[in-house]
């Protein structure tokens, strides 16, 4: 395994692999690797001949009054844990490789990035797509992994890959869990035994919609109703929302296309994410 930390670099080592004619994947990241990015790579490397995942936290997706300072960061655990799991290349730039000086071009998204989070973070969805655009044109891969439970970031990263016509295929992999069905995520490690066990109720209140979609409930307002009796435990709940997968627009009874129970909260200080997605069977 390679571990680069500038373009330069990095175009040269896949320039090799290009004229092999391999098939590149790439997994961008924040680092503090768990078992829904391992999933992601064991995606990549079962689809594509190399494997590329980026280590990067990036600033411009982050509030003035967000986590950037004391988001977690361990890259000798995350680099081990690539090499075990058979990446070919970890790229860990520096800040300045990314946003050199002078900086002042980003990617703005349209629609997609304005409900959910976008409305809680605003900018957020700015920083994403501009730091992902970037990574893109310097890996340049046929596949890019992203997971579910990162689920409006996935369809604004999927919508700018069209519109901008990247040669990029995006591949959506499942939610990973924990055990009672928490979500996995980086800030997971914020939460103390009662906050964790508190944090069960997100998952528990979206599968019991689910489940009642499941034996027949079209009714959104009803799903949603059933999903919030079970968040009591949380100490903010942003959203508690059903979309339409495709646009992100609130859904609308009787529920006859796939839509996302979304959820966006936070247990103590620790916001998180997660959402189920709804298939009406055809």
């Amino acid at each position: 395994m390679q571990t680069i930390t500038t373009v330069a670099e990095l175009r040269c080592a896949l320039t090799e692999h290009r004229r092999a004619d391999k098939r590149i994947g790439f997994v961008p990241t924040m680092g503090y690797l768990h078992d829904g990015h391992l999933a992601l790579i064991e995606a990549s490397r079962a689809q594509c001949d190399v494997t590329v995942v980026s280590i990067f936290v990036n600033p411009t997706q982050f509030g003035p009054n967000e986590d950037l300072s004391t988001y977690p960061r361990d890259f000798q655990r995350d680099e081990k844990l690539c090499r075990d799991a058979g990446v070919a290349i970890v790229f860990a730039p520096a800040s300045q490789e990314i946003y050199p000086d002078r900086f002042e071009t980003f990617v703005e998204p349209g629609e997609l990035a304005k409900p959910l989070c976008g409305a809680f973070r605003p900018g957020h969805f700015r920083g994403v797509a501009t730091v992902v655009c970037k990574l893109f044109n310097m890996v340049q891969p046929d596949v890019a992994f992203f997971g579910q439970k990162d689920f409006q970031q996935c369809a604004v990263v999927r919508r700018m890959a069209i519109d901008l016509n990247l040669l990029i295929k995006i591949v959506i992999v499942p939610t990973v869990r924990e055990a009672g069905r928490l979500a996995m995520s980086s800030r997971n490690r914020y939460l103390n035994g009662e906050d964790q066990r508190r944090a069960l109720a997100i998952s528990r209140g979206l599968f019991a919609a689910a489940e009642e979609f499941a034996l027949g409930e079209r009714n959104v307002d009803k799903l949603i109703a059933i999903a919030k009796r079970h968040l009591e435990t949380v100490d903010q709940l942003q959203y508690l929302e059903l979309v339409d997968c495709d646009t992100l627009k609130p859904a609308v009874s009787p529920l006859h296309r796939a839509a996302a129970l979304c959820v966006g909260a936070y247990v103590g200080a620790t916001r998180l994410i997660d959402n189920v997605i709804l298939q009406p069977t055809p």
